[in-house]
């Protein structure tokens, strides 16, 4: 009798650490999900700021090598977060009051 109640006891604690484990791996797969949109985003508005950034050049992506482009995306996007950090910081500060700190 005990021993069927250990089987049966340990045979649910056995599926409920199966569903704890999936249910944190549906996170981790959703939070690279979310990562990998905001990367792309900033990538393409990144693009977008060299492209605006080149006509003012009056230049053009073909006179570039693959290397300089490479080197210039970069840094539009280490622009384009430092941008996004400095609006978010912004915002916190107004959400909080603190708008004389800005």
């Amino acid at each position: 009798m005990i021993s069927k109640f250990k089987e049966k006891t340990s045979g649910a604690i056995n599926i409920a650490k199966e569903q704890y484990s999936k249910s944190f791996d549906f996170a981790r797969i959703q939070n690279e999900k979310l990562k990998d949109k905001i990367d792309l985003k900033i990538q393409k508005k990144a693009l977008l700021n060299l492209k605006a950034e080149l006509a003012l050049r009056q230049k053009s992506i073909e006179d570039y090598t693959d290397e300089e482009l490479e080197i210039l995306i970069s840094n539009e996007k280490k622009k384009v977060i430092d941008s996004l950090k400095n609006k978010t910081l912004v915002a916190a500060l107004a959400f909080l009051g603190l708008d004389f700190l800005i």
